[in-house]
Order: C-alpha cells, then structure tokens, then sequence
C-alpha cells in the first residue's frame, strides 16, 4: 500500500508522516508513507493508492477527489486534531479503513 500526505508545501505532513511509519513498523503493516506538496498531486496520485489531504489545503479537496475517484484510489481530508495533535495511529487507521473500501 501506498500512501502521500498533501499540504501546501510537503514540510508540514512530514512529521505526521513519520508518525504514521512508526506506528506501521510496530503493527507490521507493510506501507509505504510519504509526505508531497500540492503541486506533486497529478503525478503522486497514478504512483499512489491512497492520498490524504492536510486541513489547510481542504480548499483543494473536491478537485482531488474527483481525480482519484477517476483512478480509483482513495482520498480524504485528514482530521484536523489528529493532524494537529500528529496521531500517527488515527491517520494510519483511516488509512486501513479507505485501502479496505477500494
């Protein structure tokens, strides 16, 4: 499975992102995380199964929706106190839940 946050410029999901490969290691879940701007979303979505957007680019979402929709991969909007409070275990389990419904 694979997996991109998204922000504005891909610096800030990093440290959620980080969060979210540890918790992965200890559950044994094999998955790759990575953290990606905005503008790497074209290219990062064909390369991904699942993409999940940060709060302050929710603006983007319905258009990045579409998109994976017409790929047929995931995308949602990251909940913004587990992003802000980087619960690594919350976001990895809506991952789970997402890569389960594809």
């Amino acid at each position: 499975m694979k997996v991109f946050l998204c922000c504005a410029g891909g610096m800030s999901t990093s440290m959620l992102a980080n969060k979210m490969k540890s918790e992965a290691e200890k559950r044994n879940i094999d998955c790759e995380i990575e953290a990606l701007s905005i503008a790497e979303f074209e290219q990062a979505i064909k390369d991904h199964d699942i993409c999940l957007l940060a709060p302050q680019v929710k603006y983007k979402y319905d258009e990045f929706k579409l998109r994976a929709n017409e790929l047929n991969k995931g995308c949602e909007l990251i909940d913004m106190i587990n992003y802000g409070t980087l619960r690594g275990d919350n976001v990895l389990n809506q991952v789970l839940r997402i890569y389960n419904d594809l």
